[in-house]
């Protein structure tokens, strides 16, 4: 009889109540058409800050009918990959309105009656959170999300102020805050760092995340290792997606070598918790991505060279737990 680590892997995680895909964006899964695929301006092939507009289009005709189709389809290939519990950021902007988050906690009753599963629900600010129209669906959302969701991308030149609305709104309504942070794989990237003073500015260690943190392991050893000790002391955890920064191309750059992954073997030996998303399933961002947690687990540990099953179990099922303030 052949012993095969990945089978007994799985196995062990469904016994432990099932994968926590921690981070998605259920609300554009399957919204990827035959028109964004490779050609002479093909969508998919642009840059993720040009893809946060390019969404636009789609997002200005989807009616609140269309996004409860997108979640609750999500929702059931997830439980179909044996997902029990999960967050999904929802956009909460002036484009969008309020069709998704309308759509989205009404997902959230589905999955809880027809699919015996946990919906969390976070805010998606594609627009920031500093202009006023942009505040004003941020501030909305707040009363229905259970996360408040950030991308201090989206407010350029303002990173800092962004994160210092999201963690005032945090201090106000006592919920957890994620972040989407150093995603461009780029040692002149360190938001993480950022993240993390500003948590600890903020008297809020314990109850923030870090969404990606990618552009890391582009750092020197010696400054990595600094930043696990001051994310420590902010009790900042993680959510990783490798199958979202895999595809990070290619440059001139010089950094160490590295994958382009949230460096788990060097954060969990530090003491960091890091939990396990999918990201974006089937839009214009990841074209061919299907959200099955399985085939993220095995590319998270094979980039990384980590095999510790014990810790793996715990990636893929109680740290996202944890990060999702539920345990």
């Amino acid at each position: 009889m052949q012993w095969m680590p990945v089978a007994l892997l799985k196995e062990k995680i469904l016994s432990a109540g099932g994968f926590v895909n921690a981070h998605a964006h259920f609300d554009r899964a399957y919204s990827v058409t035959p028109a964004d695929l490779p050609g002479a301006n093909a969508t998919v092939e642009r840059a993720l800050q040009e893809k946060w507009q390019l969404v636009d289009s789609w997002k200005r005709v989807t009616l609140e009918e269309n996004y409860f189709a997108h979640i609750t389809s999500a929702l059931r290939s997830q439980q179909e990959f044996g997902v029990r519990t999960a967050l999904t950021f929802i956009d909460c902007d002036p484009v969008a309105g309020t069709r998704a988050l309308d759509a989205a906690c009404r997902a959230k009753e589905y999955a809880a009656t027809h699919l015996q599963m946990k919906l969390v629900l976070a805010c998606q600010t594609l627009k920031g959170v500093i202009e006023p129209d942009a505040r004003r669906y941020f501030e909305t959302a707040l009363e229905r999300v259970d996360v408040i969701g950030g991308l201090p991308g989206a407010d350029k030149g303002r990173e800092a102020q962004h994160l210092d609305i999201l963690l005032e709104a945090a201090k106000a309504t006592g919920k957890r805050v994620h972040v989407h942070v150093d995603q461009n794989n780029d040692p002149n990237e360190r938001e993480t760092e950022q993240l993390a003073r500003a948590v600890i500015r903020h008297g809020l260690e314990g109850r923030v995340t870090a969404v990606h943190g990618i552009s890391i392991a582009c750092q020197p050893k010696e400054y990595r290792h600094e930043l696990y000790k001051l994310c420590l002391d902010a009790g900042l955890s993680f959510v990783a997606c490798p199958g979202a920064w895999l595809d990070a191309r290619r440059n001139e750059t010089l950094t160490p070598t590295h994958n382009a992954v949230t460096p788990i073997d060097e954060m969990i030996p530090a003491g960091l918790c890091v939990a396990l998303g999918s990201d974006n399933i089937a839009d214009i961002y990841k074209p061919f991505a299907d959200g099955d947690m399985m085939t993220e687990l095995r590319m998270l540990l094979e980039s990384t060279h980590f095999y510790d099953t014990r810790e793996l179990i715990r990636v893929a099922t109680e740290n996202g737990r944890r990060v999702l303030g539920l345990d």
